[in-house]
């Protein structure tokens, strides 16, 4: 199950960085989906900032700049991928 976590604002090609305006929790270590008109790909969130500050975890509310792998666009959504329990 995925959760919505926010969207992008902006995106820095020469940085490959993305800024996310979240509406929910976000933090290292995470699996994101990142999907769009154009967009569909899937990391682990590997480092973020607010401000030049490293952070490793975010609430809602926050916007966040994030290390991403691939181009992303304005607009494209934000997905935490969530491991359901086994019962």
């Amino acid at each position: 199950m995925d959760i919505r976590v926010g969207k992008v604002t902006h995106f820095f090609n020469h940085l490959s960085v993305a800024v996310l305006d979240l509406t929910g929790e976000l933090k290292v270590g995470d699996r994101i989906c990142i999907v769009g008109r154009f967009t569909d790909i899937e990391q682990r969130v590997s480092s973020m900032e607010i401000d030049h500050q490293k952070v490793t975890a975010v609430g809602s509310g926050t916007e966040v700049a994030l290390k991403v792998y691939e181009p992303v666009r304005k607009g494209d959504v934000v997905y935490r991928a969530v491991e359901s329990e086994a019962k």
